[in-house]
């Protein structure tokens, strides 16, 4: 590729052609400020904050939206420069509620930020302010759009990396809001509840719908029995909200954590997911054997279920049956557990910690219901509500003791931890149906065919004598990239992974909010994080879901066998066609 020769704040520097500005400065150590960039998403340049004096050129330029030509001479931090970009700042700042130390992003708000570093000490303009109510439709996001700054990422990220193209940008001037289309409530929307938006945003326009409130209230009424379900993917990022460096596994500190704050038991989501594994094994084998609804499309995302029930209803047939994870052991422990304990099942509390908002729509869904009207899972907390929960309660969470988990749902083989990560419900199956089908133990458990899957991977992985077809996909434009292949019969698969979030549940829409200088799509911390699931895997002496004993014991004194009738009326669902309220 051609090298481009220009010079940038008196400094030489040689880069490829098609690089741009920002790019080409920050080879050489310059940090040009942005708000409306990311690197993972289309360019914008609507903020105007990283601009740059070109030699020649009339005006000011945009350094992420800018290619660099041969001989430029540029300059990133002249008065001019530092000045108008304070100017920019303190416009959108008089436009913005003065709210910083009750806001959900206090301290970690990327203009909050971008005010200190350009020296921005005081509001200089006053006139009429923008005001839109607070939008609360939505089981799983809040949007306030009084806090929206118009950069537009989170519009691109439900267009480009989930496929959803829910937001757009409505009226002019003041009045402009990112909105659904119509300004239709979130709820009446095609919002699949996935919160990439939350991650995305730089203030704190979109955040999850908090459940703190209700937990703190259960925690502390004596008549109720309050039990929290840890997610696999919990483990590998709740760390990074206390420091630790990313890719930290912390299972045992978390168990520690929940005991502190008063939970009277804690288990783990992983003995649902060993669950999911030894059930959806058992439907793919059948499937397969009966040659029907194949490809099987796994998924323990909620995320990508609504997605599946508004876009691809004529695939429905073809997804896998079973609950997810997190709501087979929400159902265990209002059936199974309180026949042990002898509770009743109403005053039992369950807290699900999820690195979902997804999840938060997906425990009022009515087939997640007790016959008697109540649900199954009673709150969900994402990993931010759970990390500032121990926050506010003085728990030093990096000098905790490890603790274990509660049985019999709290013991978990290695392949449940890999729900976590993209690939991971796929080698997880994979692992429990090779076994099922050739009726002999395998001699390498790990399916590296299926992992470090960025966006989509397509496998062919000899089982016996049978050569399976397998996908993974996620983020949802990769999801249908594989989808339209399905139904235009491009390709016979057997077994399709499908999550809502980019690397799977470790880059779900309620995770720790990166530290300055990274990107919630941030391949290097995504992949961080999977690896300490992995490396969870690994040391476990139980890696098949279908070796855990308490599994073993759960079916021999409770569910009969995998499939059973039983099995299926407390452990499987069904999808429903869905449109967005009102639009025919």
């Amino acid at each position: 590729m051609k090298k481009i020769k220009l010079t940038i704040d008196n400094t030489p520097v040689t880069v490829p052609e098609q690089t741009t500005i920002m790019e080409a400065a920050q080879t050489i150590g310059i940090h040009i400020p942005r708000l409306c960039y990311h690197p993972d998403l289309s360019l914008e340049g609507a903020c105007r904050i990283c601009i740059v004096e070109v030699d020649g050129a009339r005006t000011f330029q945009t350094s992420c939206s800018t290619e660099v030509r041969e001989g430029m001479t540029i300059q990133t931090n002249s008065p001019e420069i530092r000045q108008a970009r304070r100017d920019l700042v303190e416009l959108i700042l008089d436009n913005h509620p003065q709210d910083c130390q009750t806001c959900e992003r206090d301290g970690q708000c990327e203009l909050q930020n971008l005010a200190y570093t350009l020296g921005v000490r005081e509001r200089l303009y006053e006139g009429e302010r923008k005001t839109f109510p607070l939008e609360t439709s939505s089981l799983s996001v809040i949007r306030d759009s009084e806090k929206c700054i118009l950069c537009y990422r989170c519009v691109r990220m439900c267009s480009e990396v989930q496929g959803v193209h829910n937001l757009t940008q409505m009226h002019r001037g003041v009045k402009t809001v990112v909105t659904p289309a119509f300004e239709a409530p979130l709820a009446d929307s095609v919002c699949i509840n996935c919160g990439q938006c939350i991650n995305v945003c730089p203030t704190a326009a979109f955040q999850e719908k908090r459940f703190t409130d209700e937990v703190w209230a259960a925690l502390a009424d004596p008549a109720k029995h309050v039990v929290a379900q840890i997610a696999p993917s919990i483990r590998a990022a709740i760390g990074e909200d206390f420091g630790l460096p990313a890719g930290t596994p912390a299972t045992f500190q978390t168990v520690t954590a929940l005991r502190r704050l008063g939970f009277d038991a804690v288990f783990d989501t992983n003995f649902g997911a060993d669950l999911t594994v030894v059930e959806e094994a058992h439907e793919l084998v059948l499937r397969i054997k009966k040659n029907e609804n194949l490809p099987l499309l796994t998924s323990c995302s909620p995320g990508w279920i609504s997605y599946m029930e508004h876009f691809y209803p004529e695939l429905i047939p073809h997804a896998s049956s079973c609950r997810s994870p997190m709501t087979m052991l929400s159902v265990l422990l209002k059936t199974y557990y309180a026949e042990l304990k002898s509770l009743d099942p109403k005053n039992i509390y369950v807290v699900g910690i999820m690195p979902c908002t997804a999840k938060k729509f997906e425990i009022f869904r009515p087939e997640h219901y007790t016959a008697t009207g109540q649900p199954f899972t009673d709150a969900v907390l994402t990993t931010r509500e759970f990390a500032w929960m121990v926050k506010a309660y003085g728990i030093d969470f990096t000098k905790l003791p490890d603790n274990d988990f509660d049985n019999p749902l709290g013991f978990s083989s290695g392949a449940a931890d890999l729900f976590g990560t993209t690939g991971g419900v796929m080698e997880a199956t994979l692992r429990t149906a090779a076994e099922k089908i050739t009726g002999e133990p395998l001699r390498d458990l790990n399916f590296t065919q299926v992992r470090q899957v960025e966006g989509l991977k397509e496998a062919s992985i000899k089982v016996g004598s049978q050569t399976l077809n397998v996908a993974v996909a996620n983020g949802l434009t990769n999801a249908q990239t594989i989808l339209e292949k399905v139904k235009a019969g491009k390709k016979q698969y057997h077994l399709i992974e499908l999550m809502a979030c980019p690397g799977g549940c470790v880059g779900g829409g309620g995770q720790p909010y990166p530290s300055e200088g990274r990107y919630v799509l941030d391949r290097d911390l995504i992949r961080l994080r999977a690896q300490a699931l992995y490396m969870i895997d690994e040391k476990k002496k139980v890696r098949k879901s279908h070796e855990n004993p308490f599994i073993l014991e759960l079916y021999e004194n409770f569910l009969g066998r995998p499939g059973s009738e039983k099995a299926h009326h407390l452990l499987h669902t069904h999808y429903t066609p869905r449109e967005p309220r009102g639009i025919k």
